[in-house]
């Protein structure tokens, strides 16, 4: 399992390194020390504390969906033709773009400012892994 060093898991929980700190002072999340004597954290670790912190923004639609992949943001960007629009969304660390008609944009409100909500439905997720270091 890879150990993760703790900007490297600050980084991934996208938090500050001296919060990560503090949940292992604290004991909420164990750490070890590696060979260079810096403090690290296992993988499974790391994973099993991302799952068990992670909260959701409430979804203010107050729709019922089938799809669970929800992303509640902030619209950063539109940019419109007469015909089509791509619409951008910053929701907390991720930037979703999406593309829609003109006309479901004027219908919706869409502009810079605005909160929305980004529904995923998909059949078809890639999951990669980046390259082990030769």
């Amino acid at each position: 399992m890879p150990l993760y060093r703790i900007s490297e898991a600050a980084g991934l929980l996208g938090v500050s390194d001296d919060t990560v700190r503090r949940w292992l002072d604290s004991g909420q999340l164990a750490g070890d020390v590696d060979a260079s004597g810096r403090k690290v954290v296992d993988g499974a670790v790391l994973a099993a504390f991302a799952g068990s912190t992670a909260r959701a923004v409430p979804d203010p639609s107050g729709v019922g969906r089938s799809a669970r992949n929800r992303f509640v943001g902030l619209v950063t960007d539109v940019v419109a033709d007469t015909v089509m629009a791509k619409v951008e969304l910053v929701c907390g660390p991720h930037r979703v773009v999406s593309l829609m008609s003109t006309e479901a944009v004027r219908e919706l409100g869409l502009e810079p400012g605005v909160l929305a909500v980004a529904v995923v439905k998909s059949t078809h997720v890639v999951v990669e892994t980046p390259r082990p270091p030769t």
